[in-house]
């Protein structure tokens, strides 16, 4: 029994070891310059966005608000106030929901994490993610043109934790807030993947993620509901699944509905959006990430 005990806790310890190595520095990267974004560039990509609502841009509005969407180094808790404050000033909700929605499933650090899984898999997060804001944008846009999609009654403009008037020193509190908040969930990831390496056949996930059918993307997009809790502590479960045989498309699937779906950013979503827009939003998630996931696995 000791010997069985042992000989997995080496073979565990391997495949831990091995991924640690390959992640650790894009996570340490992610976390240095996700933070310096977050300290030094917020304020001038928010600014940015609020001079944009007063341009009369049309839908080349909604493009631009998706780009600054992904740059937006803020979480969903801190994204929805700063949208209330964009909505006070008369931005339209087409371009909220572009910036909202891609704010949601991507940021610079995120970006940063999964250059870990290597150009393609880089490229197709970024143009997914992309895109799914533009797509929400343009849809609001068309069916609400008329009436309100979001109600932001109660929220106010967000209070910045970075005022610590020694720049060096704000910097590094929002990096030591940074670690505390993804630390553990990019370890717990590290750990889940060697137990999928070790105790999963890799024939298992090809079966179930693997070639260009809709059932990989479907499970893909299912799973990403309930096992995503933090954006780096996904990459470690993405990197081992794609060498098991993972398709990009299935991967693309997954990292769209995990972050659009993160139980802390449903409650928040259901409070500005209602019960009907909240049940909207859900669809659009899931039908989006399916399309998206059967074109990448089409094209890749």
């Amino acid at each position: 029994m000791h010997e069985i005990i042992r000989r997995e806790t080496v073979y565990l310890w391997y495949y831990f070891s091995i991924q640690l190595e390959q992640l650790l520095p894009y996570w340490v990267l992610g976390m240095v310059l996700g933070s310096a974004v977050s300290v030094f560039l917020k304020d001038r990509i928010h600014n940015t966005f609020r001079a944009l609502g007063e341009k009369k841009l049309g839908v080349l509005g909604v493009v631009a608000a998706s780009v600054l969407g992904i740059a937006s180094p803020l979480c969903m808790y801190g994204t929805i106030p700063i949208a209330a404050s964009f909505s006070k000033s008369g931005m339209k909700d087409d371009w909220l929901a572009a910036f909202m929605m891609s704010s949601i499933l991507l940021n610079p650090q995120l970006i940063l994490y999964s250059a870990a899984l290597g150009a393609t898999a880089l490229t197709v997060r970024i143009v997914t993610c992309f895109l799914c804001g533009v797509t929400a944008g343009l849809l609001v846009r068309i069916f609400f043109c008329r009436k309100p999609f979001f109600n932001f009654d109660g929220f106010e403009p967000p209070k910045s934790r970075d005022t610590d008037p020694n720049i060096l020193a704000r910097y590094l509190k929002n990096l030591g807030r940074n670690i505390k908040a993804t630390g553990l969930y990019f370890l717990i990831g590290i750990i889940l993947s060697a137990l999928f390496q070790r105790y999963v056949p890799a024939d298992v996930m090809t079966g179930l993620f693997g070639g260009n059918e809709a059932w990989g993307v479907l499970m893909a997009a299912t799973i990403g509901v309930p096992l995503y809790a933090c954006g780096g502590g996904t990459i470690p479960l993405l990197q081992g699944w794609l060498w098991d045989g993972m398709s990009m498309g299935s991967a693309a699937s997954f990292m769209l509905t995990g972050p659009a779906t993160k139980i802390t950013n449903l409650g928040a979503l259901k409070i500005i959006l209602g019960l009907r827009h909240f049940l909207l939003y859900i669809a659009y998630v899931l039908l989006f990430s399916l399309a998206a996931g059967l074109i990448v696995n089409l094209i890749v």
